[in-house]
């Protein structure tokens, strides 16, 4: 039986596949996605930070999502942060917090980095982010410590990032981006 072109599997292994996929919310049948899921629960188990790539569109915040479900931090918050939507001059106070009184009108407030601490921080559109943004974020992802705008002393989190993103990133390396 085929539907779309693509062949339906049909042993044991691949119906209990396509079960826990529907239960995560991944809906498919297409071999080639079948092997990505697979890939992505070898990943889930691990510590390692992921990337995802794929077109707008494609669920890769569905396969993010999954990849928490699936891990050992499951437990922990998911905290999905959309990179391109964070204006650049807001970018350390939205990722990293900042303490009262650190410019005029700062009340305190965790970033997204401390409120996933324990858990996930889905990273969305990460290939958007200017070169100097990128920096400070490589510098957190190093050693998993940042310091809140208007403070110094040192936050150490423990947090997994997974990261997705339409870009051609060995392009824009290429191109000096």
């Amino acid at each position: 039986m085929q539907s779309a072109g693509h062949q339906m599997p049909e042993s044991y292994e691949n119906q209990a596949l396509l079960q826990e996929c529907e239960s995560l919310h991944i809906l498919t049948r297409a071999p080639s996605v079948l092997r990505v899921f697979g890939d992505l629960k070898k990943a889930s188990g691990t510590q390692s930070p992921i990337l995802l790539l794929g077109e707008t569109g494609t669920g890769k915040e569905v396969f993010a999502r999954a990849a928490h479900t699936l891990s050992p931090r499951q437990r922990g918050p998911f905290v999905s942060v959309n990179m391109a939507a964070i204006r650049s001059e807001l970018f350390e106070g939205e990722l990293f917090g900042h303490v009262k009184g650190a410019f005029t009108g700062a009340v305190g407030r965790e970033g997204y980095i401390e409120t996933a601490n324990g858990g996930t921080l889905f990273l969305d559109e990460v290939g958007e982010l200017p070169p100097d943004l990128q920096a400070k974020l490589l510098r957190f992802l190093e050693d998993g410590s940042f310091h809140r705008v208007g403070e110094s002393r040192l936050t150490k989190v423990d947090v997994r990032i997974i990261a997705a993103t339409n870009c051609n990133l060995q392009q824009d390396v290429e191109a000096g981006r």
